[in-house]
Protein backbone atom coordinates (compact mmCIF):
# COMPACT_ATOMS: atom_id res chain seq x y z
CA UNK A 1 0.00 0.00 0.00
CA UNK A 2 1.47 3.63 -0.94
CA UNK A 3 0.39 6.51 0.45
CA UNK A 4 -0.33 9.29 -1.97
CA UNK A 5 0.84 12.93 -2.00
CA UNK A 6 -1.93 15.62 -3.49
CA UNK A 7 -1.56 18.10 -6.22
CA UNK A 8 -3.02 21.10 -5.52
CA UNK A 9 -5.02 23.16 -8.37
CA UNK A 10 -5.86 27.15 -8.26
CA UNK A 11 -8.79 27.75 -10.50
CA UNK A 12 -10.92 31.07 -10.60
CA UNK A 13 -13.96 29.18 -8.90
CA UNK A 14 -12.58 27.28 -6.41
CA UNK A 15 -12.69 27.64 -2.73
CA UNK A 16 -10.72 26.83 0.51
CA UNK A 17 -12.75 24.37 2.32
CA UNK A 18 -10.30 21.65 2.01
CA UNK A 19 -8.33 23.56 4.68
CA UNK A 20 -10.54 22.84 7.14
CA UNK A 21 -11.65 19.23 5.42
CA UNK A 22 -8.23 18.01 4.94
CA UNK A 23 -5.64 20.33 6.57
CA UNK A 24 -4.60 21.42 3.27
CA UNK A 25 -2.50 24.68 2.57
CA UNK A 26 -1.52 25.81 -0.88
CA UNK A 27 0.10 29.54 0.43
CA UNK A 28 -2.64 31.27 0.61
CA UNK A 29 -4.28 30.71 -2.86
CA UNK A 30 -7.63 29.01 -3.96
CA UNK A 31 -7.38 25.02 -3.79
CA UNK A 32 -10.76 24.46 -6.60
CA UNK A 33 -9.30 21.05 -7.18
CA UNK A 34 -7.03 18.84 -5.10
CA UNK A 35 -5.95 16.09 -7.27
CA UNK A 36 -5.59 12.53 -5.48
CA UNK A 37 -4.63 9.45 -6.98
CA UNK A 38 -3.16 10.39 -10.54
CA UNK A 39 -0.72 9.57 -13.22
CA UNK A 40 -2.29 12.33 -16.22
CA UNK A 41 1.12 14.17 -16.81
CA UNK A 42 -0.93 18.07 -15.84
CA UNK A 43 -0.36 16.38 -12.09
CA UNK A 44 0.78 13.02 -11.17
CA UNK A 45 0.20 11.72 -7.65
CA UNK A 46 3.80 11.66 -5.81
CA UNK A 47 4.80 9.00 -3.01
CA UNK A 48 8.07 8.75 -1.16
CA UNK A 49 9.62 6.57 -3.94
CA UNK A 50 8.73 9.29 -7.10
CA UNK A 51 5.96 9.48 -8.84
CA UNK A 52 2.56 6.85 -8.73
CA UNK A 53 3.30 7.00 -12.84
CA UNK A 54 7.01 5.86 -12.63
CA UNK A 55 6.08 3.12 -10.00
CA UNK A 56 3.79 1.91 -12.27
CA UNK A 57 6.00 1.91 -15.40
CA UNK A 58 8.08 -0.28 -13.30
CA UNK A 59 5.61 -2.78 -11.86
CA UNK A 60 3.28 -2.78 -15.01
CA UNK A 61 1.23 -5.85 -13.30
CA UNK A 62 0.34 -3.13 -9.93
CA UNK A 63 -2.79 -1.95 -12.30
CA UNK A 64 -4.10 -5.30 -13.21
CA UNK A 65 -2.80 -8.91 -14.70
CA UNK A 66 -3.00 -7.65 -17.79
CA UNK A 67 -0.67 -4.22 -17.34
CA UNK A 68 -3.21 -2.31 -18.08
CA UNK A 69 -2.48 1.53 -18.32
CA UNK A 70 -3.98 3.12 -15.54
CA UNK A 71 -7.61 4.00 -16.20
CA UNK A 72 -8.27 7.10 -13.56
CA UNK A 73 -7.77 9.89 -12.27
CA UNK A 74 -9.34 10.71 -8.57
CA UNK A 75 -9.65 14.68 -7.67
CA UNK A 76 -11.43 16.41 -4.62
CA UNK A 77 -13.46 19.78 -6.15
CA UNK A 78 -14.61 22.93 -4.10
CA UNK A 79 -17.13 24.82 -6.10
CA UNK A 80 -17.19 28.10 -4.67
CA UNK A 81 -18.95 29.41 -7.88
CA UNK A 82 -20.50 28.05 -10.85
CA UNK A 83 -18.55 26.06 -12.83
CA UNK A 84 -18.47 26.65 -16.54
CA UNK A 85 -21.45 24.43 -18.13
CA UNK A 86 -19.43 21.79 -20.49
CA UNK A 87 -19.05 18.46 -21.71
CA UNK A 88 -16.13 15.95 -22.19
CA UNK A 89 -15.61 13.65 -25.62
CA UNK A 90 -15.44 9.88 -25.65
CA UNK A 91 -12.38 8.08 -26.25
CA UNK A 92 -12.31 7.89 -30.27
CA UNK A 93 -12.59 11.86 -30.71
CA UNK A 94 -10.46 12.75 -28.03
CA UNK A 95 -8.08 10.22 -28.75
CA UNK A 96 -7.93 11.54 -32.40
CA UNK A 97 -7.96 15.46 -31.76
CA UNK A 98 -6.79 15.28 -28.29
CA UNK A 99 -4.59 13.21 -27.73
CA UNK A 100 -5.65 11.81 -24.68
CA UNK A 101 -8.34 9.65 -23.31
CA UNK A 102 -11.92 10.44 -23.65
CA UNK A 103 -13.90 11.54 -19.54
CA UNK A 104 -16.71 9.84 -18.46
CA UNK A 105 -16.75 10.59 -14.52
CA UNK A 106 -18.60 10.18 -11.38
CA UNK A 107 -19.02 12.99 -8.76
CA UNK A 108 -19.96 11.64 -4.85
CA UNK A 109 -21.18 14.68 -2.92
CA UNK A 110 -19.52 15.40 0.20
CA UNK A 111 -20.56 18.15 1.13
CA UNK A 112 -23.31 21.00 -0.38
CA UNK A 113 -24.60 24.15 1.60
CA UNK A 114 -28.09 24.90 0.84
CA UNK A 115 -29.42 25.26 -2.19
CA UNK A 116 -27.05 23.52 -4.14
CA UNK A 117 -26.91 21.36 -6.68
CA UNK A 118 -25.70 20.33 -10.38
CA UNK A 119 -26.65 20.95 -13.73
CA UNK A 120 -26.71 17.49 -15.68
CA UNK A 121 -27.87 16.49 -19.34
CA UNK A 122 -30.88 17.98 -21.12
CA UNK A 123 -34.53 18.01 -20.12
CA UNK A 124 -35.60 16.66 -23.36
CA UNK A 125 -34.73 16.03 -26.59
CA UNK A 126 -32.52 19.17 -27.99
CA UNK A 127 -31.35 20.02 -31.54
CA UNK A 128 -27.80 21.11 -32.11
CA UNK A 129 -29.39 25.19 -33.78
CA UNK A 130 -31.59 25.31 -30.71
CA UNK A 131 -29.00 24.57 -28.84
CA UNK A 132 -26.36 27.17 -29.99
CA UNK A 133 -29.17 29.87 -29.72
CA UNK A 134 -29.00 29.29 -26.41
CA UNK A 135 -25.77 29.39 -26.13
CA UNK A 136 -25.31 32.63 -28.28
CA UNK A 137 -28.19 34.61 -25.95
CA UNK A 138 -27.27 33.05 -22.57
CA UNK A 139 -30.00 30.79 -21.46
CA UNK A 140 -28.29 27.40 -22.24
CA UNK A 141 -29.20 26.77 -18.46
CA UNK A 142 -32.79 26.47 -19.11
CA UNK A 143 -32.14 23.19 -21.08
CA UNK A 144 -30.69 21.81 -18.14
CA UNK A 145 -31.50 19.25 -15.49
CA UNK A 146 -30.92 20.86 -12.17
CA UNK A 147 -30.49 18.52 -9.65
CA UNK A 148 -30.57 20.18 -5.74
CA UNK A 149 -27.85 17.72 -3.78
CA UNK A 150 -26.69 16.31 -0.25
CA UNK A 151 -23.76 14.64 1.31
CA UNK A 152 -24.09 10.84 0.31
CA UNK A 153 -25.06 12.07 -3.74
CA UNK A 154 -23.84 10.14 -6.36
CA UNK A 155 -23.93 10.58 -9.77
CA UNK A 156 -22.94 8.82 -13.64
CA UNK A 157 -21.69 11.52 -15.73
CA UNK A 158 -21.11 9.87 -19.16
CA UNK A 159 -18.87 11.01 -21.86
CA UNK A 160 -21.12 13.36 -23.90
CA UNK A 161 -23.22 15.07 -21.52
CA UNK A 162 -23.82 18.70 -21.12
CA UNK A 163 -23.18 19.58 -16.85
CA UNK A 164 -21.78 22.05 -14.88
CA UNK A 165 -21.46 21.46 -11.14
CA UNK A 166 -23.11 24.60 -8.62
CA UNK A 167 -21.91 27.18 -6.34
CA UNK A 168 -21.55 25.42 -2.93
CA UNK A 169 -20.77 21.89 -3.56
CA UNK A 170 -17.75 19.84 -2.69
CA UNK A 171 -17.43 16.86 -4.49
CA UNK A 172 -15.67 13.67 -4.66
CA UNK A 173 -14.86 13.12 -8.41
CA UNK A 174 -13.46 9.91 -10.25
CA UNK A 175 -12.83 10.38 -13.68
CA UNK A 176 -11.17 8.60 -16.92
CA UNK A 177 -7.29 9.77 -16.40
CA UNK A 178 -7.59 12.79 -18.85
CA UNK A 179 -7.88 16.43 -18.54
CA UNK A 180 -10.24 16.91 -21.73
CA UNK A 181 -12.81 19.33 -20.97
CA UNK A 182 -15.10 21.53 -23.76
CA UNK A 183 -16.64 25.07 -22.09
CA UNK A 184 -19.39 25.86 -23.80
CA UNK A 185 -21.07 28.94 -21.76
CA UNK A 186 -19.02 30.22 -18.80
CA UNK A 187 -21.70 33.09 -17.71
CA UNK A 188 -18.87 35.56 -19.64
CA UNK A 189 -16.48 35.38 -16.72
CA UNK A 190 -12.85 36.47 -16.89
CA UNK A 191 -10.28 34.50 -15.91
CA UNK A 192 -7.02 35.32 -14.05
CA UNK A 193 -5.82 37.79 -16.86
CA UNK A 194 -8.96 39.80 -16.69
CA UNK A 195 -9.93 38.41 -20.37
CA UNK A 196 -12.92 36.68 -21.18
CA UNK A 197 -12.40 32.25 -20.68
CA UNK A 198 -11.89 30.48 -23.90
CA UNK A 199 -14.75 28.30 -25.32
CA UNK A 200 -14.64 25.58 -27.03
CA UNK A 201 -18.30 25.57 -28.63
CA UNK A 202 -17.77 24.02 -32.41
CA UNK A 203 -15.72 20.76 -30.71
CA UNK A 204 -18.36 20.76 -28.17
CA UNK A 205 -21.52 20.09 -30.18
CA UNK A 206 -19.30 17.95 -32.09
CA UNK A 207 -19.64 15.50 -28.64
CA UNK A 208 -22.50 16.33 -26.97
CA UNK A 209 -25.67 13.68 -26.60
CA UNK A 210 -28.50 16.24 -27.22
CA UNK A 211 -31.23 13.32 -26.07
CA UNK A 212 -32.83 13.57 -22.74
CA UNK A 213 -30.64 12.53 -19.92
CA UNK A 214 -30.90 8.99 -18.39
CA UNK A 215 -29.28 7.90 -15.62
CA UNK A 216 -27.12 5.46 -15.30
CA UNK A 217 -25.53 5.33 -12.11
CA UNK A 218 -26.37 2.40 -10.77
CA UNK A 219 -25.56 2.79 -6.72
CA UNK A 220 -26.23 -0.54 -4.44
CA UNK A 221 -27.65 -0.75 -1.30
CA UNK A 222 -25.43 -1.01 1.62
CA UNK A 223 -24.66 -4.82 2.42
CA UNK A 224 -23.00 -5.74 6.06
CA UNK A 225 -19.41 -6.50 5.78
CA UNK A 226 -16.66 -7.49 8.78
CA UNK A 227 -15.55 -4.01 10.08
CA UNK A 228 -18.71 -2.07 8.72
CA UNK A 229 -20.83 -2.22 5.49
CA UNK A 230 -20.03 -1.52 1.79
CA UNK A 231 -22.21 0.04 -1.02
CA UNK A 232 -21.75 0.30 -4.81
CA UNK A 233 -21.85 3.70 -5.53
CA UNK A 234 -21.65 3.81 -9.33
CA UNK A 235 -19.83 0.87 -12.03
CA UNK A 236 -18.86 1.42 -15.81
CA UNK A 237 -16.57 0.00 -18.26
CA UNK A 238 -13.91 2.77 -16.54
CA UNK A 239 -14.12 1.86 -13.18
CA UNK A 240 -16.06 0.90 -10.00
CA UNK A 241 -16.68 2.57 -6.94
CA UNK A 242 -17.97 1.65 -3.78
CA UNK A 243 -18.11 2.85 -0.70
CA UNK A 244 -16.87 1.93 2.65
CA UNK A 245 -18.37 2.81 5.85
CA UNK A 246 -15.83 1.60 8.29
CA UNK A 247 -16.77 0.47 12.36
CA UNK A 248 -13.82 -1.91 13.13
CA UNK A 249 -11.23 -4.20 10.91
CA UNK A 250 -12.00 -4.57 7.23
CA UNK A 251 -9.93 -6.47 5.01
CA UNK A 252 -9.29 -7.07 1.08
CA UNK A 253 -7.11 -8.62 -1.51
CA UNK A 254 -8.49 -7.67 -5.09
CA UNK A 255 -6.50 -10.60 -7.33
CA UNK A 256 -7.84 -8.60 -10.38
CA UNK A 257 -7.32 -5.01 -9.91
CA UNK A 258 -5.41 -2.36 -8.16
CA UNK A 259 -7.52 -0.78 -5.43
CA UNK A 260 -7.39 3.13 -4.62
CA UNK A 261 -8.32 4.32 -1.16
CA UNK A 262 -9.47 7.66 -0.19
CA UNK A 263 -10.38 8.61 3.20
CA UNK A 264 -13.22 11.12 2.83
CA UNK A 265 -13.72 11.50 6.85
CA UNK A 266 -12.30 9.66 10.06
CA UNK A 267 -9.90 8.47 11.09
CA UNK A 268 -7.94 5.03 11.65
CA UNK A 269 -5.22 2.58 10.15
CA UNK A 270 -4.09 1.27 6.65
CA UNK A 271 -1.78 -1.65 7.00
CA UNK A 272 -0.40 0.44 10.22
CA UNK A 273 -0.34 3.41 9.35
CA UNK A 274 -1.90 5.77 10.62
CA UNK A 275 -4.63 8.02 8.30
CA UNK A 276 -6.95 10.71 8.79
CA UNK A 277 -9.37 12.42 6.16
CA UNK A 278 -8.16 13.47 3.06
CA UNK A 279 -5.14 10.96 3.16
CA UNK A 280 -5.38 8.95 -0.33
CA UNK A 281 -3.44 5.17 -0.92
CA UNK A 282 -2.79 2.73 -3.95
CA UNK A 283 -2.94 -0.73 -3.45
CA UNK A 284 -1.18 -2.89 -6.46
CA UNK A 285 -3.20 -5.76 -8.13
CA UNK A 286 -3.16 -8.99 -6.04
CA UNK A 287 -2.12 -7.17 -2.53
CA UNK A 288 -4.11 -7.41 0.70
CA UNK A 289 -4.98 -4.00 2.69
CA UNK A 290 -6.12 -4.28 6.12
CA UNK A 291 -8.04 -1.05 7.14
CA UNK A 292 -8.82 -0.15 11.06
CA UNK A 293 -10.64 2.82 12.47
CA UNK A 294 -14.14 4.38 12.04
CA UNK A 295 -14.12 6.33 8.91
CA UNK A 296 -15.85 6.55 5.44
CA UNK A 297 -13.45 5.57 2.84
CA UNK A 298 -14.21 5.41 -1.26
CA UNK A 299 -12.57 2.25 -2.57
CA UNK A 300 -11.91 2.56 -6.76
CA UNK A 301 -11.23 -0.57 -8.64
CA UNK A 302 -11.55 -1.10 -12.66
CA UNK A 303 -14.56 -1.11 -14.34
CA UNK A 304 -16.51 -4.25 -15.91
CA UNK A 305 -16.11 -4.26 -19.60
Amino acid sequence: MIRLQAVLKDYIWGGIKFGKMFGRDNGGKRMSESWEVSVHCDGPSRYEGGTLAEYLKKNPLAVDKAGSPFPVLIKYIDAAQNLSVQVHPGDEYARRVENDNGKTEMWYILGAEQGAGIYCGFKRDTGKEEFLRKVKDGTVEEFLNFIPVKEGDCFLIEAGTVHAIGAGCVICEVQQSSNVTYRVYDYNRKGADGKPRSLHVEKAVDVINFKAFEDHTNTGKYVNVAGGRLRRLTRCKYFECRKLDLNGRYAEKNESSFTAVNVLKGEGKADGQLFKAGDSFFVPCGEEFVLEGSAEILLTTEGIQ
